[in-house]
């Protein structure tokens, strides 16, 4: 992979691989339970309306599964001008994966039970940081259950980990991200992650400003899911980029409201060979200038 900030090429022979590099299933993720293998499991839960998904994780999660916290571990709300859900340093992060187990050259399987939001953000933390083996489980703790596989109740509390984190600065770390100069740019596919009406301006529950970037198209991380929660297949994705006129060999990007939801949207085209760019602080740090142009409607 050729990779430049904010810049992403196509790794066609790779491409029968890559989606195993991003994902698990929930039979493949049960047989190496089964077989005692070395694994580290994260359970992300993460919902718009419920950012705390501690007390759901107790009431019942996958065997051994570590709860993360998306707001208090995965971002670092100290910052500032960098959206609402700034990116944490490495240090920070080092310091948490160490508490929740995770082991050097011990993979890591994150999971979430809402359309792939907090697993899909602690798959891009985890690896931006330079972790080589973090994959999601394609389906969330749906498809979990939908093979039979055990729920357990209560915490789990690891054996502390010894995992180095490679990168101390995750917005120029092992994965490209986009400054909101660089996500404004014409020379950009600019992707907006959020639903169509959010997109559109026509309401924004969340941010103070409606709208999108003007150079941005609308790719809803919902839509690159199926109807129960996987990930789609890469013909269907690859529909989905020609729908939108995408030209391969362009630079990449996605944004959402604060850089949570796109991640689904960067796992997503991950899975069929392209390294997208996010734009960490997306919407919420595009607003916060009043010089920076705003677009409504449809396009």
């Amino acid at each position: 992979m050729l990779k430049v900030r904010g810049v992403f090429t196509r790794k066609d022979s790779e491409s029968v691989s890559t989606r195993a590099q991003v994902l698990i299933t929930a039979g493949e993720l049960a047989r190496l339970i089964e077989a005692d293998a070395a694994l580290t499991i994260l359970d992300v839960r993460w919902r718009l309306n419920e950012p705390d998904g501690h007390a759901a994780y107790l009431q019942g999660h996958l065997p051994g599964a570590v709860y993360v916290s998306l707001e208090e571990e995965l971002s670092d709300h100290t910052i500032s001008g960098r959206g609402r859900h700034p990116l944490p340093s490495g240090p920070r992060l080092e310091a948490a994966a160490r508490r929740w187990g995770i082991r050097q050259d011990v993979p890591v399987v994150v999971y979430d039970d809402w359309n792939r939001v907090g697993s899909s953000r602690a798959w891009w933390v985890l690896t931006a940081a330079g972790l080589p083996d973090v994959r999601i489980l394609d389906g969330g703790l749906a498809a979990w259950r939908s093979v039979g596989g055990a729920v357990h109740t209560g915490p789990v509390t690891p054996r502390p980990g010894n995992v180095t984190v490679a990168h101390s600065d995750l917005y120029g770390g092992a994965l490209p991200t986009l400054t909101a100069q660089q996500a404004g740019s014409a020379d950009v596919a600019l992707f907006d992650a959020r639903t169509p009406e959010r997109f559109r301006g026509d309401t924004e529950p969340v941010d103070p400003v409606a709208g999108h970037i003007p150079t941005a198209k609308n790719l809803p991380s919902t839509d690159v899911l199926t109807s129960d929660g996987t990930f789609r297949t890469d013909s269907a994705l690859a529909e989905q980029l020609s729908a939108h006129d995408f030209e391969p060999g362009r630079q990449l990007g996605v944004y959402c409201g604060s850089g949570v939801s796109a991640t689904v949207t960067v796992a997503a085209l991950a899975t069929v060979g392209y390294q997208a760019a996010l734009f960490p602080g997306s919407w919420s740090e595009w607003i916060s200038d009043p010089e920076r142009a705003i677009a409504r409607g449809d396009e």
